[in-house]
């Protein structure tokens, strides 16, 4: 019998829990069940041990299998010494060993910190200090990017880190397939308690960590999987990274695993490799941002495959522009759901039932009856309905506050809880919501956010730049791409030098510079910033 470790409590350091009357009331309504978020797959095992949970090149594997194998990972996990309550990082790609690693880790009771794989040096150093992690797990190689040698950097510069399991080649560390084991019980799960950590989009500096616990994080996957009609007959495709907000729960991931739906990944989302794979599963559901649905829609022009199993695409990340939403349809066969969310909780989403004005225009209604929404001008003031303003919000699956961040809560958060998402917005009499901009300074490039404060700190590193300026131009692709602005002192170095310099600063790759322009000074604002509309204008003309 397999010994269960004792949950430290220092998992919560620095965690904003709900205001206990807002949880009883969540309580009270039914938003949150009381059930641990690996219940998910225990009871859809229970209920249809036989249904394939899982598609890929090797076949279908059954929902008996993957509840086998999570309880094989979380003994592993748990005999390597891992206590309930420690947190791990996860890079890992799109691949089957995904779900396994994630529901092992809920179910030792875990904190599975989730990163993307296009994270690096930069990013998974200070999420893995910031949380406290004592274990990362990642692939041994992706593309030309070799994960282990991230591991060892890491590993150095994080003192709390003592394990490192590889998926793959492991060299030195531990091969991440001999760790599952057979063992007898498993710690029990507070519902109220850390579920798993998601990276904020970088709004302001480094990545915040988003604490989603269990209640609520359930609930946004269950909640989600009804809006979107989702049934044990639906094959879920996750195109999009499987550690984002939405693939992973919107309803993505676990609410497919929430009504015995089946699962299959892609690593290239390309129309050749993504296609392929629809025809294949008989895919029906799956999520993409912006530029890929256009990619998609152009591609029904040369490519082949059979796409008539989609019924429905979602589409976030980023707007969706008119022009583009009308496209989906007539082009993939699909019905197009229009998502506008955030890892912080908050979901919008066009109904499948929808005119077709609404489902073209906007960005879709709050998830749930308990979401509360204010559109406030920039004193906090409510606007009039249908004016534009900042998107304040709470509700049972938003956070209170970020994790570890008390200085950047008091900014990010109203004193009466709702978070402030940064986001312009008008509201619509039927509640839709139409995305307009965004208040913070921030790039969504190709539905990645990337922090303007992040990228010119690391630029201002530099030894020939004096002054740098980080800003979005339109992109017909990407919808931003990124602009970079410089004052220097000497030569000025060419696109490919700070390319370089950046990235053996450890900076993700999806947030280097698509252009460089030189100024001979920067404008500044009446109060002394630096005037970004301005620019914007300059380097857009």
């Amino acid at each position: 019998m397999t010994s269960i470790p004792t949950t430290s409590s220092t998992h919560r350091d620095g965690y904003v829990p709900f205001p206990a009357e807002a949880a009883d009331a969540y309580r009270a309504a039914g938003y949150w069940t009381g059930r641990p978020l690996d219940d998910l797959l225990r009871e859809t095992a229970r209920r249809h041990p036989h249904r394939p949970a899982l598609l890929d090149a090797d076949g279908a594997r059954s929902y008996a299998w993957l509840d086998a194998a999570a309880d094989r990972m979380a003994h592993g996990l748990l005999a390597l010494g891992i206590a309930p309550g420690d947190r791990v990082v996860v890079q890992l790609p799109n691949v089957p060993e995904f779900l396994t690693v994630l529901f092992g880790l809920l179910r030792a009771g875990i904190i599975p910190v989730l990163t993307l794989p296009a994270h690096r040096r930069a990013e998974i150093e200070h999420l893995a200090a910031l949380s406290g992690a004592v274990a990362y797990i990642a692939v041994d190689r992706l593309g030309d990017f070799d994960y282990r040698e991230l591991a060892a950097t890491v590993r150095t510069a994080v003192p709390s880190l003592r394990h490192v399991l590889i998926l793959g080649e492991a060299g030195s560390d531990i091969e991440l397939n001999s760790v599952p084991r057979e063992g007898g019980s498993l710690p029990a799960i507070d519902p109220s308690d850390i579920a798993l950590m998601l990276v904020s989009g970088g709004t302001t500096g480094l990545p915040k960590l988003i604490a989603r616990t269990h209640d609520d994080y359930l609930y946004n996957a269950t909640a989600s999987a009804e809006v979107c009609a989702l049934t044990e007959d639906d094959v879920y495709l996750a195109t999009l990274p499987a550690a984002h907000n939405f693939p992973l729960a919107c309803p993505g991931i676990l609410g497919t695993v929430s009504v015995g739906g089946a699962i299959t990944f892609v690593t290239d989302p390309s129309p050749e490799s993504a296609f392929a794979v629809i025809e294949r599963h008989q895919v029906t559901v799956t999520a993409v941002v912006p530029p890929l649905a256009q990619l998609w829609c152009a591609a029904t022009e040369w490519e082949e495959a059979d796409l008539s199993s989609l019924r429905l695409l979602q589409v976030g990340g980023a707007r969706l522009a008119e022009v583009n939403a009308r496209e989906v349809t007539p082009a993939l066969g699909a019905t197009l759901q229009q998502v506008f969310g955030m890892a912080e909780g908050l979901l919008n989403y066009t109904r499948l039932d929808d005119a077709a004005e609404l489902l073209h225009t906007t960005q879709g209604r709050a998830l749930s009856p308990a979401d509360e929404i204010r559109v406030v001008d920039a004193d906090g003031n409510d606007v009039a309905p249908g004016d534009e303003g900042e998107l304040l919000t709470k509700g049972p699956y938003t956070i209170r506050g970020y994790y570890r961040a008390p200085e950047h809560n008091a900014r990010a958060f109203t004193p009466d809880g709702y978070y402030r998402s940064g986001d312009l917005v008008r509201r619509l009499p039927s509640g839709h919501l139409v995305v307009s901009g965004r208040i913070k300074d921030v790039i969504n490039r190709g539905g990645e956010n990337i922090s303007c404060d992040e990228l010119e700190e690391h630029l201002l590193a530099h030894p020939a730049v004096r002054h740098a300026a980080a800003v979005g131009l339109p992109d017909a692709a990407l919808g931003e791409k990124v602009c970079a602005v410089l004052v220097v002192d000497d030569a000025m170095p060419t696109l490919a030098e700070i390319k370089t310099f950046l990235t053996t600063r450890g900076l993700a790759t999806y947030k280097l510079p698509d252009v460089l322009r030189q100024a001979t000074e920067l404008p500044i604002t009446a109060v002394g910033k630096i005037d970004k509309k301005a620019l914007r204008a300059v380097e857009s003309a």
